[in-house]
């Protein structure tokens, strides 16, 4: 029971940051690219909105920052065995992050906040822009660690811990490189729905200005194709992991699938009802689709889970090595349904910023979708959140795949002292994100005009 609570708070914290990990990496990158528009055009409606989306640019990375701090004590506080097995491996990766991608990032968020009157307008630009890729280079390493778990590379044990002898086979590491892919694209798209969202819906609120309207359908229609791309990336990028998986973590593919008997020219599973291990009363199958998915072959070998275990058993003894079939069977497809609404509605709104023109912002249509929109910013946050479910949950039993069980990794803690600390991130996350999501609304609803530095520098003093 305290390895079931250990993993639950674990689970609750990193799914809370990762909340605000894409927001941030996503919202760093469109905001530059606004502020890059108004400096090559010198259009006073980009800077406006550079400054409005940079306030929730602000706010949402003070959190993640506050909620990543938080996440790391965990490896400490439930996971101590596990921190001493892994962390002559994560030293490394995660202190280049701090060092490196971290402190680039603060440094350079501060310069972009209060350096608007100081710097030239090109200096200024370039701040943003480095804050932008200091998010991308902090995911990096931190996939680094999370990839190795997955597929450890790069090591050796002795003396009962994971000893690095080769960083540049931890970063090179395939599945670090196709999970990075995945994660940034992934970003972009949450990003881009975020900003499609925002805009379409301050673009018909009832007693906005005709200037902040019009600039809010100008971003409707550059978050509508940034959205377009960046969900067909991510699609890419995931059948991309797929043929990874199938190579490195078969036993997940299966789990993924409940393909619990070896096939040959193996279907994919769209929905099953009823038992996943035995007959199902009732299934939509595509056929030969997991063989294609698996390795491009119509006719491809998918190895079931029964195989699998048989061979894990055989190279590590006794045991079950099947992850909970349920659990990350429904997270792949609740991550794809996700994706395919937001790919519709990215679809729906770049072919509605084409077919109408600002003359026509009133039509009956574009409210339609504007009220659509509204809704779909929670779509990248399920899918989000879904997929990195699949990902850990179809990691186990394994903490480190092939090398420590997750039972073999809790720190000596009663069952009070977990439920106690469970209890207290719970009731904080709570309070946290409540806040978090009052001064989004907040400033979401405000006007384009004003002062960026002022407004920016309040932003920063409410949510530091």
């Amino acid at each position: 029971m305290q390895i079931l609570l250990a993993r639950w708070e674990f689970a609750v914290v990193t799914v809370f940051h990762f909340f605000f990990v894409p927001l941030t990496i996503g919202l760093g990158f469109l905001v530059a690219l606004m502020q890059t528009l108004a400096y090559r055009k010198q259009d006073a409606g980009w800077e406006r909105l550079t400054r409005f989306y940079g306030r929730l640019f602000l706010i949402n990375i003070a959190v993640g920052v506050v909620t990543g701090i938080t996440l790391e004590f965990q490896f400490g506080l439930n996971w101590s065995a596990y921190s001493i097995f892994v962390g002559n491996i994560f030293g490394a990766p995660l202190a280049i992050e701090a060092l490196l991608a971290f402190f680039m990032e603060s440094t350079f968020i501060g310069l972009w906040i209060f350096g608007r009157s100081k710097l030239s307008p090109r200096l200024h630009l370039a701040t943003i822009w480095l804050v932008s890729l200091g998010t991308m280079l902090s995911a990096l390493f931190i996939l680094a660690a999370n990839a190795w778990m997955q597929h450890p590379v790069g090591y050796k044990v002795a003396g009962g811990q994971a000893v690095l002898t080769d960083f540049w086979a931890v970063l090179a590491n395939p599945l670090l490189w196709g999970s990075f892919a995945h994660t940034i694209f992934a970003a972009l798209a949450t990003a881009g729905l975020l900003v499609l969202g925002t805009s379409a819906w301050r673009a018909h609120q009832a007693g906005a200005s005709a200037e902040d309207r019009g600039a809010f359908w100008r971003s409707s229609r550059l978050a509508a194709a940034f959205s377009l791309v960046s969900t067909l990336l991510v699609a890419v990028s995931g059948d991309l992991q797929a043929r990874l998986m199938d190579v490195y973590q078969p036993m997940k593919m299966a789990a993924a699938e409940a393909l619990y008997r070896t096939a040959k020219g193996a279907s994919f599973s769209l929905l099953t009802i009823g038992d996943l291990s035995q007959k199902p009363i009732f299934q939509v199958r595509v056929p030969h689709l997991l063989s294609l998915l698996a390795d491009l072959s119509w006719s491809g070998t998918v190895q079931g889970i029964d195989n699998l275990q048989a061979a894990d058993v055989a190279r590590y003894g006794k045991g079950s090595y099947v992850p909970v079939v349920p659990l990350t069977y429904w997270s792949f497809r609740v991550m794809v349904g996700a994706g395919i609404l937001m790919l519709v509605v990215a679809a729906w709104g770049t072919w509605a910023a084409r077919r109408q023109g600002q003359g026509r912002l009133g039509g009956a249509s574009q409210r339609w979708f504007a009220r659509a929109a509204l809704w779909a910013m929670a779509l990248p946050l399920v899918a989000n959140t879904f997929g990195w479910i699949f990902t850990e949950a179809g990691r186990q039993p394994w903490a480190v795949w092939g090398l420590m069980l997750t039972a073999k990794g809790p720190s000596s803690l009663t069952l009070a002292d977990v439920a106690l600390t469970l209890a207290g991130f719970v009731a904080v996350y709570t309070a946290l994100g409540v806040v978090d999501a009052w001064l989004m609304v907040r400033y979401a609803r405000q006007p384009l005009s004003g002062d960026g530095q002022q407004e920016a520098g309040e932003v920063a003093g409410l949510v530091y």
